[in-house]
C-alpha cells in the first residue's frame, strides 16, 4: 500500500522549460551578452542535458555540470568564459524566481495531500529549488524536500533513495512511489531500489533504452486514478 509519494520538481510539478528560458534571458541581460535567440537557447538546452546525463552516470561532479555547461556554451559562441562562475550563481537565483505549475499539478498534489505523505526528490540546485518551492507554495504542503546537492548523491543513485528511506523512517519499498519526467533519473532510480514508478510523459517521448516503469501518464491528474 502506497504511503509516500516522491515528486520530481523540474519538468514534473513545475514547468522547467519556462523557468530555464526566463533565467537564461535574465542573465544575458545582466551580463550584457545581447539577446539570446531561440536557436542558441536550444543549443544550450542540448548541452545542459548532456552534462546532467553524465552526472547521472557518475562521470562528472555537480560543479562540473553547473559550470562546464556554460563554459562549453560560451566557448561555442565567443562569450567571455571568465564570468562563468558568477553567471552560474545568477542563473540559479533566477531559476528560483520562475515557478509555473504544469497542468493540474497543484490540484493533484492538494487532493493527494490528505491521504499520502508527499515529498520532493530533486537533483536541482539548493538555491533554485528552495526559491521555486517557496514561491509556488509547495514548501508548506510537502512534508520535506530531498535535494541531491544536500544529500551528496544524485538520482538515480541508490544512496540518494536510501537517504530518503532513512529520513522518512520506512524501508518498505511497497510503500513508495516516485513520479517524474526523467527515465534516466527518476524512473531508473526508482527501479534500482524497487519502488513503484510513474513516468510523466506529456509530450509522448520515446523510450529508446526500454527503461521499465509501472505507469505512464500524460497529465498529472491521472495519478489520482492510479493511487
Amino acid at each position: 500500500m502506497i504511503k509516500y509519494i516522491l515528486w520530481d520538481i523540474d519538468g514534473t510539478l513545475l514547468n522547467f522549460s519556462m523557468a530555464e528560458a526566463n533565467a537564461m534571458r535574465a542573465c544575458f541581460a545582466e551580463y550584457n551578452l545581447g539577446e539570446l535567440s531561440d536557436d542558441r537557447l536550444e543549443v544550450y538546452k542540448s548541452i545542459n542535458d548532456k552534462y546532467w546525463k553524465r552526472l547521472e552516470r557518475g562521470e562528472i561532479s555537480r560543479i562540473e555540470v553547473l559550470e562546464g555547461r556554460f563554459t562549453e556554451f560560451f566557448s561555442q559562441y565567443g562569450y567571455n568564459t571568465d564570468v562563468v562562475s558568477d553567471f552560474n550563481i545568477s542563473y540559479q537565483e533566477n531559476l528560483g524566481k520562475t515557478y509555473v505549475f504544469n497542468d493540474n499539478a497543484y490540484e493533484t498534489v492538494m487532493k493527494l495531500n490528505s491521504k499520502y505523505n508527499e515529498y520532493a526528490a530533486t537533483n536541482g540546485s539548493i538555491i533554485a529549488q528552495k526559491g521555486k518551492l517557496k514561491g509556488a507554495g509547495l514548501d508548506g504542503v510537502l512534508k520535506d524536500v530531498f535535494i541531491s546537492e544536500l544529500i551528496g548523491y544524485e538520482k538515480p543513485s541508490e544512496k540518494f533513495f536510501s537517504y530518503i528511506f532513512d529520513s522518512i523512517g520506512s524501508f518498505k519499498r511497497e510503500e513508495y512511489v516516485i513520479i517524474g519526467d526523467s527515465l534516466t533519473s527518476d524512473i531508473a532510480g526508482g527501479n534500482r531500489v524497487g519502488i513503484k514508478t510513474i513516468w510523466f510523459n506529456p509530450d509522448g517521448l520515446s523510450n529508446p533504452n526500454n527503461i521499465g516503469y509501472d505507469y505512464e501518464i500524460k497529465n498529472l491528474s491521472e495519478v489520482l486514478n492510479i493511487l
